[in-house]
């Protein structure tokens, strides 16, 4: 029996697990990182999961051959313990007339970068940060025709739309009613708005809830100051299970956990 059957891990992957890249394309995975996830998941039966803006297909191929339960997508779409895929009813919606203008606004752009996720869509100006504004309005202008389905979801240095069913809290709390993460105390670690849904569900929970990085308000109760300490706290619950709850001692408390 598993030192660590009353936890469930939660991880965002981009700002948290790997450090941010120019282009979500050229992120550096850790050559450690697959083995030290894998032997995490162990320890916890299993209960260990993604949670991430990228496709699942994404993030299976940045960890592989590894393929851990995950959430895609802001949660639309769900690989649970057994290996099945849950996605959410697809929003009623001119995704394509978005889409196209997206697509136009950013070739018009140096320095943008449009990544179409199907059923989201996102505009990267971490490139062109003066940009910034403009690319705000223009993705407002995009969200108008689609229709109450969708929301806009900011991130760093990226603003995306995506369907207003789901989010990443929304995908904590489905994994929570189902083996083998049903009755554990959770942990979410992230780094970005995107994240706030899902500390919002994990401190309801009465879990702990982490943010990366010491700029922004937060709902997390925790803050740790980057991704080399998350990584480190992973590679010793790897050797030593029970470092999974100290994680409290090499953070710092929000104001607004």
């Amino acid at each position: 029996m598993s030192n660590n059957t009353g936890w469930a891990l939660f991880l965002d992957i981009d700002g948290t697990l790997l450090e941010i890249a120019p282009t979500p394309q050229e992120v550096i995975v850790p050559g450690e990182l697959t083995g030290v996830l894998e032997r995490i998941s162990r320890q916890l039966d299993g209960a260990l999961a993604l949670i991430s803006g990228r496709p699942l297909v994404e993030i299976d191929q940045l960890l592989a051959p590894s393929r851990h339960c995950a959430a895609g997508l802001h949660g639309y779409e769900r690989r649970d313990a057994r290996g099945r895929v849950h996605r959410a009813t697809a929003p009623v919606g001119h995704i394509d007339l978005a889409r196209a203008r997206l697509r136009s606004f950013v070739s018009a752009h140096k320095g943008l970068l449009f990544e179409d996720k199907g059923h989201g869509l996102a505009v990267h100006y971490r490139q062109a940060p003066q940009l910034a504004e403009l690319v705000r309005q223009e993705a407002n202008a995009a969200l108008a025709l689609l229709g109450e389905d969708f929301v806009l979801q900011p991130g760093k240095c990226v603003e995306e739309i995506r369907p207003r069913s789901v989010n990443k809290g929304s995908a904590v709390a489905a994994f929570l009613l189902e083996a083998p993460f049903v009755e554990r105390t959770p942990i979410y670690v992230g780094d970005d708005l995107t994240d706030e849904h899902a500390f919002a569900e994990v401190n309801e929970c009465g879990g702990m809830s982490v943010r990366v990085g010491e700029e922004s308000e937060t709902l997390a109760g925790w803050r740790v100051p980057c991704v080399v300490d998350v990584l480190n706290w992973l590679a010793e619950i790897a050797d030593r299970p029970a470092a999974i709850a100290t994680l409290p001692h090499r953070a710092l408390v929000t104001h607004g956990g």
